[in-house]
């Protein structure tokens, strides 16, 4: 095997990808199950009892299929973007670092949405600013955190080089 980061790259990418392409599909085909999520976390209908926070909630049922719809694109964008970058990776995993290197870009693109959607979205938004984490039914956080977890392990990754081969080195 030539190159078995690059195809481990390519591999964690493509995952990635496939997971949001699930999550996408699961929004589409079960929309009013996570119509309610996004519904109760932005009306705040589940958070402590008497929370000086109330101030914060949206109980506009128009704002909450905006942001619905808009996590559903995001999440559409994302896997979209991340297949696309796997199958590009792994047809220029033997090509030269600068080739492969314009590739990871279509990486990087997606684990920075995959940050935007599940950290800025669900962990900052949702769970700090609606004070998700209060509700012991509409919570999102942890689940979200290991997702975020995963796309940085997954960047980190995506960055790193293979070291040069002693042959490739030689003059």
């Amino acid at each position: 095997m030539k190159h078995p980061l690059r195809l481990l790259q390519a591999f964690t990418l493509f995952l990635a990808g496939l997971f949001g392409f699930f999550v996408f599909l699961g929004n589409l085909m079960d929309y009013d199950s996570n119509f309610q999520f996004v519904k109760h976390v932005l009306s705040m209908d589940t958070t402590f009892e008497g929370n000086a926070l109330m101030w914060r909630s949206i109980t506009t049922p128009w704002v909450w299929t905006v942001g619905y719809i808009g996590i559903i694109i995001a999440e559409g964008a994302f896997a979209a973007i991340a297949i696309t970058g796997a199958v590009k990776l792994f047809l220029r995993r033997d090509a030269s670092i600068a080739s492969y290197d314009r590739a990871r870009g279509w990486g990087y693109t997606a684990y920075g949405l995959g940050f935007a959607i599940w950290f800025i979205g669900f962990i900052i938004i949702g769970s700090e600013w609606f004070a998700m984490w209060q509700s012991s039914t509409w919570n999102g956080k942890e689940t979200a955190m290991g997702i975020v977890t995963l796309w940085a392990g997954f960047a980190v990754l995506l960055a790193m080089n293979e070291p040069a081969r002693e042959a490739e080195t030689r003059v």
